[in-house]
Formats: structure tokens, sequence, C-alpha cells
């Protein structure tokens, strides 16, 4: 058996999966190599749909070939920014969101999240969300931009209206070198 509390990105998938069914509408804010984009597609089925959102071509063409190699064709590419996911997915239509924040392993390090834009994501997947979904955010503080926006997103995060959104977040606190943490927002109606 997996120790999950040890791998930061499964555990905030693990929990995420819980959220989807077969059939539901997915985002992956940040597909990155596509790892998430794999699991999400996975998880939603061939009635499902998975959007993808990166700024970098890279990371298009990274999760394009590891969906290919699963043999997924549920996945909707959109080149651009988190910020305008309002502009392409329909209010109170996806199970959920899951942000992947920081920069894109492997890729040029200055091009990176950042707190003004990850919040304008953050309100968009807020809309994004159907009642009993998910918004997952993973959290790298390692980097003087990941500090700044993981600031700004704990602040957004512990403003929610208690009556409309739970907010968890975990971290591991005896772990040196800044481990990922976890932010989950799910929507209560």
């Amino acid at each position: 058996m997996s120790n999950l509390i040890t791998k930061t990105t499964e555990l905030a998938m693990s929990v995420t999966l819980t959220y989807i069914r077969q059939g539901d509408i997915v985002i992956d804010a940040t597909c990155g190599t596509g790892q998430d984009t794999v699991m999400l597609a996975r998880a939603v089925g061939s009635e499902g749909s998975v959007y993808a959102f990166d700024i970098q071509k890279k990371a298009m063409l990274l999760t394009e070939e590891r969906l290919r190699k699963h043999g997924f064709s549920n996945v909707h590419f959109i080149m651009k920014s988190f910020s305008s996911m309002s502009e392409h997915i329909p209010e109170n239509s996806a199970s959920a969101v899951v942000f992947n924040l920081g920069y894109l392993p492997g890729g040029d390090h200055s091009i990176t999240t950042t707190a003004e834009t990850t919040l304008e994501g953050l309100a968009c997947a807020l809309r994004t969300i159907r009642a009993g979904g998910i918004v997952t955010v993973v959290l790298y503080d390692g980097h003087e931009e990941g500090a700044a926006e993981k600031k700004a997103v704990l602040e957004w995060a512990r403003e929610l209206d208690q009556r409309k959104y739970h907010a968890a977040f975990v971290s591991l606190i005896n772990q040196d070198n800044d481990p990922p943490e976890i932010l989950w927002v799910t929507r209560k109606h």
C-alpha cells in the first residue's frame, strides 16, 4: 500500500477523485507534464470531458504525448491561462478543478504561476464547480513567487463564505525543504 502522506500530489488527487464520477466534466488548470490529466481522464471515462489549461506549448505537448500512451481522447486543450477558465467552461458544470502551482517540472523556472493570476483562476474555479464539487490546489512555496502565491491563496481561502464553502489545508509540518502543501475547497450549494 502506498504511503499517501509522503506523496503530496498523490494525496491531493486521491481526495479529488472521490468527487468525480464517470461522465463528469473536470478541469486540469495546469496540465504540466500530464500526470494529473491522465488520472482525471481515467476518472471521467469516455463519456466525460477534461479541459486542460496551460500557457506553455511544451506542457501541452508533454501532456498530449502522455495521453496518447494511455489511449485517452477525452481531453480538450486550451493554451491559455487558467484565469480564462470561465470563458471556456459553463458555470456550475465541473465536479473538480485541479491546480498544481509553480513552474513546469523540467521547464523554465522563470515561467511560474503568480498570486494575481492564481486568485483570478480560483475565482473562476468557484464559479465553474457545481454544488458538491471540489477545487484542489497544490502549493509550492520553495521559491519567491511561490511563497507570495501561497500567502495570497491562503488569505483568499480564509475569507470564503463558510455558508457556501468548506476549505481545508494540509501541510507536512515536520519536513524540511518546503514540501508541497494542499488546499481543498468544496462547494456546499
